[in-house]
């Protein structure tokens, strides 16, 4: 570990080098949790996850509500397609 000389350093300065260091490890930590890449969820996976059937996915799909994306024969969908469908109440 390197020496430190507070030759002619002010408090302030000193408390401005202690932000820079704290700052920047603070975004370096902060940078482990930003939110996974898209998650794609089953059908199955959706319908428990908002508590409804799987008929009342076929319906929402049907009128718009909810966008599927298939792969071969099955079919996702969207987690963040899933929390823009979700309208705040009054």
């Amino acid at each position: 570990m390197g020496t430190l000389q507070l030759i002619e350093v002010t408090p302030q300065q000193l408390q401005e080098e202690i932000l820079k260091g704290i700052k920047a490890q603070l975004k370096e930590f902060a940078s482990l949790f930003k939110t996974p890449q898209e998650e794609y969820l089953t059908r199955e996976e959706t319908a428990k996850l908002l508590k409804v059937d799987l008929s009342t996915l076929w319906h929402w799909k049907n009128k718009g509500i909810l966008v599927p994306y298939g792969l071969s024969n099955r079919v996702y969908y969207m987690r963040s397609d899933v929390d823009k469908a979700m309208v705040k109440l009054n």
